[in-house]
Protein backbone atom coordinates (compact mmCIF):
# COMPACT_ATOMS: atom_id res chain seq x y z
CA UNK A 1 0.00 0.00 0.00
CA UNK A 2 1.58 3.28 -1.56
CA UNK A 3 1.10 5.09 2.18
CA UNK A 4 4.47 6.79 3.73
CA UNK A 5 4.97 6.09 7.50
CA UNK A 6 6.47 8.37 9.86
CA UNK A 7 7.43 8.36 13.41
CA UNK A 8 9.44 11.32 15.51
CA UNK A 9 10.94 10.43 18.14
CA UNK A 10 11.10 13.84 19.96
CA UNK A 11 7.68 15.96 20.49
CA UNK A 12 6.32 17.85 17.66
CA UNK A 13 4.85 21.51 18.35
CA UNK A 14 1.10 21.30 17.40
CA UNK A 15 1.52 23.98 14.96
CA UNK A 16 4.41 23.11 13.23
CA UNK A 17 3.00 19.18 12.69
CA UNK A 18 -0.68 20.51 11.57
CA UNK A 19 1.38 23.00 9.19
CA UNK A 20 2.96 19.98 7.43
CA UNK A 21 -0.25 17.54 7.51
CA UNK A 22 -1.73 20.61 4.97
CA UNK A 23 1.25 21.15 2.86
CA UNK A 24 0.56 17.21 2.11
CA UNK A 25 -2.70 17.43 1.85
CA UNK A 26 -1.93 19.87 -0.96
CA UNK A 27 0.56 17.88 -2.38
CA UNK A 28 -1.58 14.43 -2.75
CA UNK A 29 -4.18 16.18 -4.33
CA UNK A 30 -2.03 17.45 -7.17
CA UNK A 31 -0.85 13.62 -7.13
CA UNK A 32 2.91 14.61 -5.93
CA UNK A 33 3.24 12.36 -2.39
CA UNK A 34 1.84 10.07 -1.14
CA UNK A 35 -0.57 8.99 1.60
CA UNK A 36 1.20 9.73 4.84
CA UNK A 37 0.28 8.19 8.47
CA UNK A 38 2.65 9.92 11.43
CA UNK A 39 3.00 8.75 14.53
CA UNK A 40 4.35 11.56 17.37
CA UNK A 41 4.18 13.35 20.52
CA UNK A 42 3.47 16.78 21.60
CA UNK A 43 4.60 19.05 23.58
CA UNK A 44 1.70 20.23 26.16
CA UNK A 45 -0.89 21.72 24.67
CA UNK A 46 -4.86 22.46 24.44
CA UNK A 47 -6.64 22.59 21.31
CA UNK A 48 -10.12 23.27 20.43
CA UNK A 49 -12.20 22.02 17.34
CA UNK A 50 -14.84 23.62 15.47
CA UNK A 51 -17.86 22.18 17.64
CA UNK A 52 -15.98 23.68 21.16
CA UNK A 53 -17.90 26.41 23.80
CA UNK A 54 -15.73 28.48 25.64
CA UNK A 55 -17.67 26.96 28.71
CA UNK A 56 -15.61 23.65 28.55
CA UNK A 57 -12.96 25.88 29.70
CA UNK A 58 -12.97 25.76 33.35
CA UNK A 59 -9.53 27.55 33.77
CA UNK A 60 -10.05 31.05 32.17
CA UNK A 61 -6.28 31.41 32.04
CA UNK A 62 -5.41 28.54 30.30
CA UNK A 63 -4.31 29.26 26.49
CA UNK A 64 -6.39 27.31 23.58
CA UNK A 65 -5.27 26.33 20.17
CA UNK A 66 -8.49 26.51 17.67
CA UNK A 67 -8.38 24.41 15.09
CA UNK A 68 -10.17 23.34 12.27
CA UNK A 69 -10.79 19.47 12.83
CA UNK A 70 -14.17 18.10 14.04
CA UNK A 71 -14.84 18.09 17.27
CA UNK A 72 -14.04 19.65 20.84
CA UNK A 73 -11.77 21.08 23.32
CA UNK A 74 -8.80 17.81 24.41
CA UNK A 75 -5.26 17.99 25.71
CA UNK A 76 -2.32 16.86 23.78
CA UNK A 77 1.23 16.23 25.65
CA UNK A 78 4.25 13.83 26.67
CA UNK A 79 3.12 10.79 27.69
CA UNK A 80 0.05 10.30 25.09
CA UNK A 81 0.42 8.74 21.31
CA UNK A 82 -0.83 11.37 18.23
CA UNK A 83 -1.54 9.48 15.29
CA UNK A 84 -1.96 11.77 12.26
CA UNK A 85 -2.84 10.54 9.01
CA UNK A 86 -3.29 12.15 5.44
CA UNK A 87 -5.57 9.88 3.67
CA UNK A 88 -7.32 10.14 -0.12
CA UNK A 89 -10.87 9.42 0.26
CA UNK A 90 -11.65 10.28 -3.44
CA UNK A 91 -9.88 6.38 -4.11
CA UNK A 92 -12.18 5.40 -1.33
CA UNK A 93 -15.65 6.06 -2.21
CA UNK A 94 -15.88 9.09 0.04
CA UNK A 95 -16.69 7.54 2.72
CA UNK A 96 -16.10 9.81 5.92
CA UNK A 97 -18.43 7.57 8.32
CA UNK A 98 -16.28 4.46 7.02
CA UNK A 99 -12.65 6.24 7.82
CA UNK A 100 -14.32 6.84 11.45
CA UNK A 101 -15.35 3.26 11.58
CA UNK A 102 -12.02 2.02 10.32
CA UNK A 103 -10.14 4.17 13.48
CA UNK A 104 -12.46 3.20 15.49
CA UNK A 105 -11.73 -0.46 14.90
CA UNK A 106 -8.15 0.10 15.32
CA UNK A 107 -7.97 1.27 18.33
CA UNK A 108 -10.28 -1.24 19.78
CA UNK A 109 -8.58 -4.60 17.79
CA UNK A 110 -5.20 -2.69 19.17
CA UNK A 111 -6.44 -2.76 22.69
CA UNK A 112 -7.78 -5.88 23.02
CA UNK A 113 -4.17 -7.56 21.98
CA UNK A 114 -2.83 -5.62 25.12
CA UNK A 115 -6.34 -7.47 27.23
CA UNK A 116 -7.55 -4.24 27.09
CA UNK A 117 -11.60 -3.58 26.77
CA UNK A 118 -12.87 -0.50 25.65
CA UNK A 119 -16.13 0.31 22.88
CA UNK A 120 -17.23 3.01 21.03
CA UNK A 121 -19.98 5.38 21.69
CA UNK A 122 -22.25 6.84 18.33
CA UNK A 123 -23.24 9.57 20.93
CA UNK A 124 -19.59 10.86 21.81
CA UNK A 125 -17.01 10.27 19.59
CA UNK A 126 -14.03 8.80 20.39
CA UNK A 127 -12.74 5.01 22.65
CA UNK A 128 -14.05 5.01 26.20
CA UNK A 129 -13.37 2.15 28.91
CA UNK A 130 -15.44 1.06 31.61
CA UNK A 131 -13.87 -0.09 34.98
CA UNK A 132 -15.14 -1.97 37.61
CA UNK A 133 -17.09 0.50 39.19
CA UNK A 134 -19.13 1.07 35.87
CA UNK A 135 -17.58 4.38 35.52
CA UNK A 136 -16.88 5.65 32.28
CA UNK A 137 -13.58 6.89 30.90
CA UNK A 138 -12.23 8.19 27.53
CA UNK A 139 -8.98 6.61 26.23
CA UNK A 140 -9.13 7.75 22.91
CA UNK A 141 -10.33 10.88 21.30
CA UNK A 142 -11.16 11.44 17.64
CA UNK A 143 -10.51 14.37 15.50
CA UNK A 144 -10.66 14.67 11.45
CA UNK A 145 -11.32 17.12 8.93
CA UNK A 146 -11.95 16.71 5.26
CA UNK A 147 -10.51 18.82 2.62
CA UNK A 148 -11.53 17.60 -1.03
CA UNK A 149 -11.86 14.43 0.09
CA UNK A 150 -8.76 14.36 1.62
CA UNK A 151 -9.02 13.33 5.44
CA UNK A 152 -6.23 14.74 7.95
CA UNK A 153 -5.41 14.96 11.62
CA UNK A 154 -5.93 11.39 13.35
CA UNK A 155 -6.51 10.43 17.29
CA UNK A 156 -4.65 9.95 20.37
CA UNK A 157 -4.38 7.37 22.73
CA UNK A 158 -3.20 8.30 26.33
CA UNK A 159 -0.84 5.93 27.23
CA UNK A 160 1.01 7.58 30.46
CA UNK A 161 0.20 10.84 30.25
CA UNK A 162 -0.46 13.31 33.10
CA UNK A 163 -4.16 13.20 34.01
CA UNK A 164 -4.55 16.41 36.10
CA UNK A 165 -4.16 18.97 32.62
CA UNK A 166 -7.69 17.79 31.56
CA UNK A 167 -8.95 19.55 35.05
CA UNK A 168 -9.06 22.87 33.41
CA UNK A 169 -11.48 21.81 30.84
CA UNK A 170 -14.55 19.70 30.00
CA UNK A 171 -12.16 17.42 28.22
CA UNK A 172 -14.26 16.83 24.62
CA UNK A 173 -17.50 18.50 26.08
CA UNK A 174 -18.47 15.94 28.13
CA UNK A 175 -19.36 16.53 31.93
CA UNK A 176 -20.68 12.94 33.05
CA UNK A 177 -17.42 11.28 31.88
CA UNK A 178 -13.73 10.90 32.56
CA UNK A 179 -10.39 10.51 30.87
CA UNK A 180 -7.44 7.59 31.67
CA UNK A 181 -4.57 6.34 30.44
CA UNK A 182 -3.59 2.77 29.66
CA UNK A 183 -0.57 2.90 32.30
CA UNK A 184 -4.10 2.97 35.05
CA UNK A 185 -5.87 0.64 33.31
CA UNK A 186 -3.27 -1.85 33.49
CA UNK A 187 0.06 -1.76 33.84
CA UNK A 188 2.39 -3.76 31.27
CA UNK A 189 4.97 -2.90 28.60
CA UNK A 190 2.85 -0.46 25.69
CA UNK A 191 6.58 0.27 23.98
CA UNK A 192 5.31 -1.32 20.47
CA UNK A 193 1.64 0.05 20.59
CA UNK A 194 2.09 2.70 17.51
CA UNK A 195 3.82 -0.75 15.92
CA UNK A 196 -0.06 -2.53 16.48
CA UNK A 197 -2.14 0.86 15.61
CA UNK A 198 -0.31 0.87 11.86
CA UNK A 199 -0.70 -2.63 11.67
CA UNK A 200 -3.96 -2.76 12.11
CA UNK A 201 -4.66 0.65 10.56
CA UNK A 202 -2.90 -0.39 7.40
CA UNK A 203 -5.50 -4.17 7.79
CA UNK A 204 -8.40 -1.77 8.16
CA UNK A 205 -8.02 0.72 5.25
CA UNK A 206 -7.18 -2.12 2.72
CA UNK A 207 -10.46 -3.73 3.22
Amino acid sequence: MNIDIKKSAKPVKYKFAIEKLEKRLEEIRLNKKRELIWVLEHNAVFTAGTNFNEKEIIDKSTNIIKTNRGGKITYHGPGQLVFYFVIDLNKRGKKIRKLITIIENTIIKTLKEYKIDCFADKKNIGIWHKDASGQINKIAAIGIKVKKWIAYHGFSININNDLTAYKKIIPCGIKNRGVINLEKIKKQNYKNISLNLIKNFLLNIKN
